[in-house]
């Protein structure tokens, strides 16, 4: 089955390295507050998830949440997560490293959002 959220190779690098700085990290789909409309990337279990959290998949071994109605937005795409050079959020680890992680997305094909369905993942 498609994956709902994936990584490029230079995102799954930060995360190796990060998660060997930190430990465990996890990821959460920002809604646009104050760090925009970013991935935002947290020592595991920092963020505390509330049941309107969505489950999306995970990145590098790390889980990956959206907040449901960021979700209803984006859930006939895949997120594509990738970094580039620059100040990601203030909150997020990899703003020390010069890096920041940004969502890049692909509508899913009409074949991958059927087998979604299917197997209930919308």
């Amino acid at each position: 089955m498609v994956d709902r959220v994936t990584a490029t190779d230079s995102a799954l690098e930060l995360i190796a390295k990060l998660k060997d700085k930190h430990g465990p990290i996890m990821f959460h789909q920002s809604g646009g507050c104050c760090d925009g409309s970013s991935p935002m990337c947290y020592p595991e279990g920092d963020l505390l998830l509330g049941s309107q959290d969505v489950l999306l998949g995970e990145i590098g071994n790390s889980p990956f949440y959206i907040h449901k109605k960021q979700y209803e937005y984006w859930k006939h795409t895949q997120l594509i997560i990738d970094v580039v050079d620059g100040r990601g959020g203030m909150f997020s680890l990899e703003g020390v490293e010069g890096k920041r992680f940004l969502s890049r997305s692909r509508p899913f094909t009409k074949e991958e959002y059927e087998e979604l369905s299917e197997a209930g993942h919308v």
